[in-house]
């Protein structure tokens, strides 16, 4: 818990705020005052409503949908701090959006994620403070240093008491082997992989289950669940091997297009999420389970500001 001084400041923009207030609540502080709107032809407006010389600034801000508006919204807040001679900015995105455009896939493809680097520098961030990168080689797009938080350790400790010896971790494609791999190595469970081709975005069609996952539970591990079909059809395709029971966990609950109504009509018994990105009332389904990340992202702002080991936070 921070109590000395007044030279840490907390500020949130639109797209997150609950957690942004929880994060605070941790800290034993509160967020600053700014003022995040829009004038009248969609432009965004930010006014930093106290001063900031001097101070280490954490801007909090998912970069969710609308993924252009939420980024726009936080690079302003960074640019406002910067000109008010703020001593430390630090960019605290428990989403980071654009992510999975992170290398050329096709001739003349962007590498977007290096742009939203650039960006995020160019406006004056000193350091950005994430969870879970879709890939983890986006920390090399930058000049500054990111500090990649987990969520897996979060997700297996709220599995770890449910556990018993049917229980199989189930990656849902070849892309997730090794964030399901770290999983099911702590929950000590064997694993289990779905061999999918993807014809094109966001179609799916699975073509083969590694491992035996007949009269078993599985636990489908993913880093983020846009439209859902991957999962879905992978939920599936496990009943139709003889699964008695689907649970799945994600830390990135993106939840695009037909997403809610595919999870309500699948074979997923349980879904399990983080609160890197805040859900409506109306994409909440009986079947989700939101866990929170204040915790984590409390510790290690807390170990940023007092120049403290990130490697701690996990013990």
């Amino acid at each position: 818990m921070i109590t000395h001084g007044n030279e840490i400041k907390l500020f949130a923009g639109s797209s997150n705020r609950p957690l942004a207030e929880a994060i605070a609540t941790k800290l034993n502080t509160t967020l600053g005052e700014i003022e995040v709107g829009k004038f009248s032809d969609g432009e965004t407006s930010v006014h930093i409503g106290e001063t900031v010389r001097g101070r280490d600034l954490f801007i909090i801000q998912s970069t969710s949908y609308p993924v252009n508006d939420n980024l726009m919204e936080l690079l302003i807040m960074i640019d406002a701090a910067k000109r008010a001679s703020a001593g430390r900015i630090t960019a605290v995105m428990p989403y980071f959006g654009y992510a999975r455009q992170d290398r050329k896939a096709r001739s003349r493809d962007p590498i977007t994620a290096k742009l939203v680097a650039d960006l995020l520098t160019s406006a004056g961030a000193d350091r950005v403070l994430t969870m879970d990168l879709h890939a983890s080689q986006i920390q090399g797009f930058f000049n500054i240093p990111v500090d990649n938080l987990l969520g897996g350790p979060t997700l297996y400790n709220y599995f770890s008491d449910k556990l018993d010896e049917n229980y199989v971790v189930v990656s849902p494609d070849i892309g997730s082997v090794n964030r399901a791999r770290k999983v099911a190595e702590r929950l000590n469970c064997p694993m289990a992989i779905i061999d999918k081709r993807r014809p094109k975005a966001n179609v799916m069609e699975v073509m083969n289950i590694i491992g035996n996952v007949e009269g078993k539970k599985c636990l489908l591990v993913d880093d983020m669940i846009d439209t859902a079909g991957t999962i879905v059809q992978g939920a599936q395709a496990l009943v139709d091997k003889g699964a008695t029971e689907i649970h799945a966990c994600c830390t990135h609950a993106v939840l695009s297009g037909p997403a809610i109504e595919r999870l309500e009509k699948s074979a997923i018994n349980e879904l399990v999420m983080l609160d890197t990105i805040a859900l409506p009332a109306e994409k909440k389904l009986s079947k989700m389970k939101i866990l929170t990340t204040a915790d984590i992202f409390a510790a290690a702002i807390e170990n940023v500001y007092l120049d403290r080991p990130m490697s701690k936070i996990y013990d």
